[in-house]
């Protein structure tokens, strides 16, 4: 079932009543249950892509229908219960314990004083629990691991109850075993919660091998579909490949050469 729709969209900057388009009049599909990686090239697109989704930004042209089927034309409050949105720099959130960072994802719901019934407790008591932070609920987030903290992050998050998650990045900043928890992390998520969860990431062999589909903008395009779909297009060796730098389609595993 599909979560959000983009029909004809293309999405940019306007300066000086100018339209500048980053990518121009495409569709694409994200579904309910799937676990999907937005990969591309430094500057191809995929924080604006992210940012119109957020309807941080308007799209140049076109539309984008959310799971309740409206569009993007509306109030940040009634878009808050259709999409949780993680973004790379949460520092931003100091002076709070990690229970009450993930009781944010509850405002949509609660009252203006923020107050708390027996089902906001316990959905904010089943995020940290799903995301097995529970232990660390009195700690204050600034003495928190980047992993923990982006976990943190996710459990806010999914405290939300949204339909879709878009996450930017969360792995900038993690080793590499946080980096692979947290992709099994999220594909948990989209398969068990039956969430649509789109990650941008620059983490190419995790998205290879964990996402259940990708979105990649390549030379101002956006490609979307599985590994195989995108390998049989002949797409994802001409992103991948250059000097060096080969895709082996057989084992789904980039190789470099020792030069």
């Amino acid at each position: 079932m599909a979560s959000i729709k983009l029909d004809k969209l293309s999405i940019g900057y306007t300066h000086n009543r100018q339209q500048r388009p980053v990518m121009s009049v495409f569709d694409a599909t994200l579904e309910s249950g799937e676990f999907i990686a937005l990969i591309g090239a430094n500057g191809a697109g995929k924080s604006t892509l992210l940012r119109t989704l957020s309807a941080f930004q308007d799209p140049l042209s076109g539309t984008i229908t959310y799971p309740d089927g409206k569009s993007h034309r509306r109030k940040a409050s009634e878009l808050a219960t259709q999409m949780a949105v993680v973004l790379t720099d949460n520092r931003s959130i100091n002076n709070l314990t990690v229970r009450e960072v993930v009781a944010l994802g509850r405002v949509p719901y609660t009252n203006f004083i923020g107050y708390e019934r027996k089902n906001d407790e316990m959905k904010i008591a089943r995020a940290m629990h799903y995301v097995d932070i529970s232990h660390l609920a009195q700690r204050s987030i600034e003495t928190l691991s980047d992993g923990e903290r982006q976990k943190c992050m996710i459990a806010k998050a999914l405290a939300q109850e949204t339909p879709v998650i878009l996450l930017d990045e969360p792995t900038s900043f993690l080793d590499f075993g946080s980096k692979v928890q947290l992709f099994r992390l999220l594909r948990n998520l989209a398969h068990e919660e039956k969430k649509a969860i789109l990650i941008s990431t620059h983490d190419i062999e995790l998205a290879l091998q964990l996402t259940d589909k990708l979105w990649l903008i390549h030379n101002g395009d956006i490609y979307t579909g599985s590994v195989d779909e995108l390998v049989e297009k002949g797409i994802l060796q001409e992103f991948i490949e250059n000097e060096g730098i080969h895709y082996n389609v057989a084992t789904n595993r980039i190789e470099i050469e020792k030069l």
